[in-house]
């Protein structure tokens, strides 16, 4: 897929540590290493940046879909199931599961090896 340069990483992307792992067509794969400053009092991967993760990852699949040169914003986006994370990488994967012309709709799982962190729904505007 061939991408504009600068249009995959966003200034919060990179102050978040994000890295893209992949991306085609209504799939993206974003990882996200547990720093220091990612971390909630507990020591475990803080909920913010588990959503973060989730709502950038949701982000690029959709612009992967209707295109780089649209942009989209989150309508709703609800994490269903969430594990504490208290080190290592973890991977989001988030597909496009129905693509509308205005609206998509789009599923992730956070992912820590073979187990499961976190499952997301979202719906996206396209403006």
């Amino acid at each position: 897929m061939e991408i504009p340069a600068g249009l995959t990483e966003s200034a919060f992307f990179k102050l978040l540590g994000c890295r893209l792992h992949s991306l085609e067509t209504g799939v993206a794969q974003v990882a996200l290493a547990l720093e220091p400053e990612l971390r909630n009092r507990g020591g475990k991967l803080h909920g913010g940046a588990l959503f973060s993760l989730v709502d950038i990852a949701m982000g690029l699949a959709c612009s992967s879909t209707h295109g780089f040169d649209q942009q989209s914003a989150t309508i709703e986006c609800k994490i269903n199931y969430i594990r504490a994370v208290a080190d290592g990488e973890v991977i989001c994967t988030a597909r496009v599961i129905h693509p509308g012309r205005r609206t998509l709709v789009v599923e992730a799982d956070v992912m820590q090896g073979d187990k499961l962190v976190a499952k997301a729904q979202g719906t996206f505007a396209v403006l």
